[in-house]
């Protein structure tokens, strides 16, 4: 059994998979939304001004659209998982061009800005990779959402979606 496939594990890449089809629909109907999502095992929270009528029922189209086989509803371009992999490029970028004593500090700057820009130019496509093998799971067969949840902290509105697998 690999690690992906621990339950837990697997609950918390549909339920991704989930949060970005609901980001990507709420998306379309209202532009320029701001929206921020968090997943985990039992459900995704939706962090953001946004009714929760709309919510309701881009979690609802998420759903069924993800049933029916669009996979690509699953990744999401803004997704953290491609900042997290341009932050890690980035340092290793950093590391490799800074370290040694060698090379002139010249020499250092130059290989410090073409590896950041590499890094750059590699962690989007990189990060939709992870996303689709190791982050997200379409495969939702059983997946149902059983609870939303609107709530306000702080003047901020917070959704709370809440899902059983099975």
């Amino acid at each position: 059994m690999s690690l992906l496939d621990l339950p837990f594990i697997t609950a918390i890449r549909r339920n991704h998979a989930l949060e970005h089809a609901t980001v990507t629909i709420l998306s379309e109907r209202c532009p320029g939304l701001r929206l921020v999502g968090r997943s985990d095992w039992g459900g995704f929270t939706l962090y953001g001004s946004v009714e929760a009528g709309d919510v309701h029922v881009a979690v609802s189209e998420g759903l069924c659209r993800l049933h029916a086989g669009e996979r690509g509803l699953a990744i999401h371009s803004r997704c953290g998982t491609n900042l997290a992999t341009g932050v890690i490029l980035a340092g290793l970028a950093s590391r490799a061009a800074l370290s040694g004593k060698r090379r002139s500090l010249c020499q250092k700057a130059i290989e410090l800005g073409l590896g950041l820009g590499a890094a750059f130019v590699v962690a989007q496509p990189l990060g939709v990779a992870i996303q689709k093998r190791w982050t997200t799971s379409s495969d939702i067969a059983g997946l149902r959402v059983v609870h939303i949840q609107r709530s306000e902290r702080k003047g901020l509105i917070v959704h709370r979606i809440k899902t059983t697998q099975g």
